[in-house]
């Protein structure tokens, strides 16, 4: 069943280490600003530390799902694996950054009538950190992200938490020249747009893979029209393209046959959908009559 065919594994998977070192150091710098935040009164820091625990969680689901996603299947009932999990880490990660945008706009609608002034040098210092680490979390997941969802979706929440480290900073330096501490509240507030705002977007990708949606940038008309130019093909019907996870593709068609066909253009339609197409997982029906109903199919 699910061992009938290689895979090479997901996308994420081959750059798990990544993840696993981005997850250290996140992880390791969310407990400093947590309570370097509460410490300090600065709303812009405990926003940007919700926004860092986002990260963790987002970090550690990925690795997770990694994981789960290129473990062998024992029950014989997953024919096509674990690699969705990716895909649900993604979603979690949706969810949790949507969670922490709604957390900062109550704390700033509650703080509106009594800002209090935070400590600068708190978060100066901290802001800095915290801008370093990130950009070193960057560097390690940029190359890849467009690879895979999974390692997308903790790309954009360590960018989120990256601008909301240059937002800490913005917002003490104007808090020093302009003695309002009400620009705390207003950095703050914008982190909480961003964050919003790129869940909002990572939420679309995700729908759109679980909904079985055509690959991003690929047109099954394309495909269709694509098989219906093959030698020995009189009619192509029942295209359906979808993605299992990121980096893997499916497929699966049904082909006529012309009468007058001197071979199968079974192996010609397979080799089109791999090297044109990208899809290597692709499952070819060929019919011997054209005109004739379908059989194996009824919707």
């Amino acid at each position: 069943m699910s061992g009938g065919h290689a895979h090479g594994g997901s996308a994420a998977a081959h750059h798990r280490w990544r993840l696993a070192i981005s997850f250290a150091l996140i992880s390791g710098f969310f407990a400093v600003e947590l309570i370097t935040g509460l410490v300090s009164g600065s709303l812009a820091l405990i926003s940007d530390a919700g926004h860092m625990a986002a990260d963790v969680v987002t970090l550690g689901a990925a690795l997770v799902a990694t994981r789960i996603a290129t473990r062998p299947d024992t029950t014989g009932r997953r024919t096509f694996g674990s690699y969705r999990a990716e895909v649900f880490a993604s979603g979690i990660a949706v969810l949790v950054m949507l969670g922490v945008a709604v957390y900062i706009v109550i704390e700033a609608v509650q703080r509106a009538d009594h800002a209090t002034a935070p400590v600068l040098q708190a978060m100066l210092l901290v802001g800095a950190l915290g801008l370093i680490v990130n950009l070193v979390c960057l560097a390690l997941l940029h190359s890849v992200a467009g690879e895979s969802l999974n390692v997308k979706g903790a790309y954009l929440e360590v960018l989120g938490d990256t601008l909301g480290s240059v937002g800490v900073i913005a917002a003490a330096l104007l808090i020093e020249a302009t003695g309002d501490s009400r620009w705390d509240t207003v950095i703050a507030l914008a982190i909480a747009l961003f964050v919003a705002v790129r869940a909002l977007l990572l939420g679309r990708e995700v729908l759109a893979v679980l909904g079985q949606h055509a690959p991003a940038g690929m047109k099954p008309r394309e495909i269709l029209a694509a098989l219906e130019g093959l030698d020995g093909v009189a009619e192509v019907h029942d295209v359906h393209v979808w993605q299992l996870t990121s980096g893997m593709n499916v497929a699966t068609a049904h082909l006529v046959r012309a009468g007058d066909a001197a071979g199968d253009p079974l192996a010609a339609a397979t080799a089109l959908l791999r090297d044109r197409f990208g899809i290597a997982h692709a499952t070819i029906q060929v019919e011997t009559t054209p005109g004739t109903d379908c059989e194996g199919a009824d919707w």
